[in-house]
């Protein structure tokens, strides 16, 4: 009866061992358990503002006939700009609006081109863009005329950061083209110190 007694104690302190050893085991288990939620807990990153404001041109819807019937897509002609001489053309095609936007923004983004301003307000001297059959004229104004142009014309003026300028346009009217040939006039401006530079004169001399 004796030794009965001993090997049931014996095996009663073997099934507490391996309790407590399966309960500090859990217990490790759980413990990253409980740091994955303190993670999920952190504050969403904050939005960083945007480098340029954006204006879309136009918007058109693209078929393509197939076989198996149409296929209805939408391209996207959006200019950007900081409105301090830096703008940028781009253009975009998905299968919805927003998608086309995104992507002409983005294009237009990587394709931005500084911009000679004089005096914060109007361009240096008159030029001639051209795109495609479409011709654009701009031409420096005095202080307090304000932008005279409309359509795609007017909304790269004004991401451009220009205040005061006449335009004409000439040929095709077509968005796409006539946004192109203003980018091309605002290409081509030259301030008089760069002109100095190339001639190899001093500013006094070529005013």
């Amino acid at each position: 009866m004796e030794e009965t007694i001993e090997k049931v104690e014996e095996v009663a302190e073997e099934v507490k061992e391996t309790k407590e050893a399966t309960e500090t085991k859990e217990n490790t288990k759980r413990a990253p358990r409980n740091n994955k939620k303190d993670n999920n807990k952190r504050q969403p990153r904050a939005k960083q503002p945007k480098l340029y404001e954006e204006d879309v041109i136009s918007i058109g819807r693209v078929t393509k006939v197939t076989k198996g019937g149409r296929h209805f897509r939408f391209s996207a002609v959006v200019v950007v700009g900081d409105k301090k001489g830096k703008v940028g053309l781009g253009t975009g095609k998905a299968n919805e609006v927003p998608d086309a936007i995104k992507k002409a923004v983005q294009a237009a983004t990587k394709n931005v081109i500084k911009v000679a301003v004089v005096d914060e307000r109007t361009i240096p001297h008159e030029a001639i863009g051209v795109a495609g059959a479409s011709k654009v004229m701009l031409k420096p104004a005095a202080k307090g005329t304000g932008v005279k142009a409309g359509g795609p014309v007017r909304s790269v003026l004004e991401m451009a950061g220009i205040k005061d300028i006449l335009s004409k346009s000439q040929g095709s009217n077509t968005k796409i083209n006539m946004a192109y040939a203003t980018l091309e006039a605002l290409k081509s401006q030259k301030t008089i110190e760069e002109v100095a530079r190339l001639r190899g004169k001093k500013v006094e001399e070529i005013r």
